[in-house]
């Protein structure tokens, strides 16, 4: 029974851990890790398509003197699959989005141009608001007629609903009770 209560490690009674000498790692230290390409690309050097999603075994690094409110931007690099040419991209939390240094070009991005558009559209929007205050009044209106619109129409839909739905409970107890007698004469026979 000592053998299984005592720790499994000897420590000499002169040990002092603050002996140990700490591993000194350069700040630039670069990791290996596994991850998906974050978006379509081709690369620059032998036109091969790389796909969303295709896992690559990469090197990943922190950006020196690269921050956004705090947060560090971490550098990848990848090898293409067909030519092995080292791509480079890098994270853009600013965007919440990543950024090809290079060895590639990314891929056209439809909903990414379709968001920026919208938010383009919106900001016009709000800016026309604060300079023109009749076009508060008049968006203001559109709004209320919309709104009173889709209210006439649920009001509408409920109604045909209601219409639909009539339920005569009378006529329903009055068919359960025959039903009881009716139970009640096959029992008594």
């Amino acid at each position: 029974f000592p053998d299984l209560l005592s720790p499994q490690k000897y420590y000499p009674p002169d040990f002092d851990p603050a002996k140990i000498p700490k591993l000194k790692l350069p700040k630039d230290r670069q990791y290996v890790v596994r991850l998906m390409a974050p978006f379509n690309m081709r690369c620059k050097t032998c036109g091969e398509y790389i796909y969303k999603g295709k896992k690559f075994n990469a090197r990943k690094e922190t950006a020196q003197n690269e921050a956004y409110l705090g947060l560090p931007i971490f550098r990848f690099y990848i090898k293409c699959t067909r030519c092995l040419a080292e791509i480079t991209f890098k994270t853009d939390p600013q965007n919440t989005d990543y950024a090809v240094e290079h060895g590639a070009t990314r891929n056209f991005q439809a909903e990414k141009l379709l968001e920026e558009e919208e938010k383009r559209r919106q900001k016009e929007r709000e800016e026309e608001e604060l300079n023109n205050p009749m076009k508060v009044l008049e968006n203001r209106t559109k709004h209320s007629k919309l709104e009173m619109e889709v209210l006439e129409n649920l009001q509408e839909l409920k109604e045909l609903n209601q219409r639909q739905a009539n339920v005569d409970f009378e006529a329903r107890l009055k068919q359960y009770k025959e039903l009881e007698e009716e139970q009640r004469r096959k029992e008594q026979e």
